[in-house]
């Protein structure tokens, strides 16, 4: 059996075992909830009826047969001071004319009996709570996939190494063989799960609703987070391999895989404590652990150019070359070391030799 074949043959049980895996359907479940409760918390705290300021009577009496909150104020200029500061969500001025600070009010215009212009004061500034739950969001679907994901690669290595069934395996295909078809199923599980999530926050957010201004950012947004999290996790699967190979029991884990750990960890906690740092957050969308979540938020902040994914991606590509020969040498220099944990030197001096 070629390399090829062999990897198909562990790929393809790898994705079996884990579609009958409760983690992973309840990971699945509880992501796409969480990806609703997204989309659908902004319209929940963004609810009650829509306050309108308008300075002219009859045009409050037409707003007020509908379900709006109507100010009625002396004269243009105090219902357009009532937008700025944030008092009421629209105005209605002379001519008509709609006015809003960032968000287009589309009741409001429905309300009336002609189509009047809408003018937004601050057409690019994004609601506080997105601004906010976008980021974190994307820091926390990062973290907690490839760390789930990750961490079930170690496990699968090291158990079958404990029960030394790693060894039968290794007489039968090659070492390289079962690292890519454990790598590959994972990936594929991984990347699935998270274009789920994807679909599911986009049309959440088209049934709640969404300003049209806001999906043309987070659309994007989400697209490329796809594309970063593919490299992002081949990234690390092959690390997540090398450092389940060195422990010889589960409970060793823990312990080697700690460098792993704080590569997946230490992104999450730097995008949710500087998402509102231009220049940290440049930097860390060149950083290839941070990445996947910088570059993304960047985009929906509206502070990322055209060419900046493209050059962060390629820059990940090529980590992500590099890590997969690294932990794909721990693999193979620690894999058939059953005599207590093997440390990354001793790894990375000695690989196993294996058939094929």
């Amino acid at each position: 059996m070629s390399t090829y074949a062999a990897a198909k043959v562990v790929a393809a049980r790898e994705i079996k075992v884990r579609l009958r895996d409760k983690t992973f359907l309840f990971s699945t479940a509880f992501f796409l909830l969480f990806a609703i409760g997204v989309t659908v918390l902004p319209a929940i705290f963004a609810g009650g009826p829509s306050s309108v300021a308008v300075a002219d009577r009859a045009t409050a009496a037409i707003l007020q047969q509908g379900d709006f909150d109507v100010r009625v104020v002396a004269d243009d200029a105090a219902a357009e001071k009532l937008v700025r500061d944030g008092d009421v969500d629209a105005a209605v001025l002379a001519g008509p004319e709609v006015i809003a600070l960032d968000d287009r009010p589309g009741e409001v215009v429905s309300a009336l009996s002609t189509a009047p212009p809408v003018r937004l004061l601050d057409p690019g500034t994004v609601d506080p709570f997105l601004a906010y739950i976008v980021p974190f969001a994307l820091a926390f679907v990062f973290f907690m996939t490839s760390f789930l994901f990750g961490l079930q690669i170690s496990q699968s290595v090291t158990e079958e190494k404990q029960t030394r069934i790693v060894e039968i395996l290794v007489a039968s295909v090659p070492t390289r063989a079962l690292l890519a078809g454990k790598v590959a199923a994972l990936g594929l599980l991984a990347f699935t799960q998270v274009a789920l999530i994807a679909i599911v926050t986009l049309v959440g957010a088209r049934l709640a609703g969404l300003d049209s201004g806001v999906l043309s950012l987070l659309e994007p947004t989400i697209g490329w987070f796809v594309a970063f999290f593919l490299i992002g996790f081949l990234m690390l699967a092959a690390l997540w391999a090398g450092v389940g190979a060195l422990a010889s029991r589960p409970e060793d884990l823990n312990g080697v895989s700690q460098p792993v750990q704080m590569a997946v960890m230490l992104p999450f906690f730097a995008v949710i404590f500087l998402a509102e740092n231009p220049l940290a957050m440049t930097i860390l969308s060149y950083v290839p652990f941070s990445a996947p979540i910088a570059m993304p938020t960047r985009i929906f902040q509206g502070n990322a150019a055209a060419w900046e994914p493209f050059v962060a991606l390629l820059i990940m590509a090529v980590t992500a070359v590099g890590l997969l020969a690294a932990g794909a040498r721990v693999y193979e220099g620690s894999l058939l070391r059953t005599n207590g944990k093997t440390s990354w030197a001793t790894a990375w001096r000695s690989r196993t030799t294996t058939a094929g």
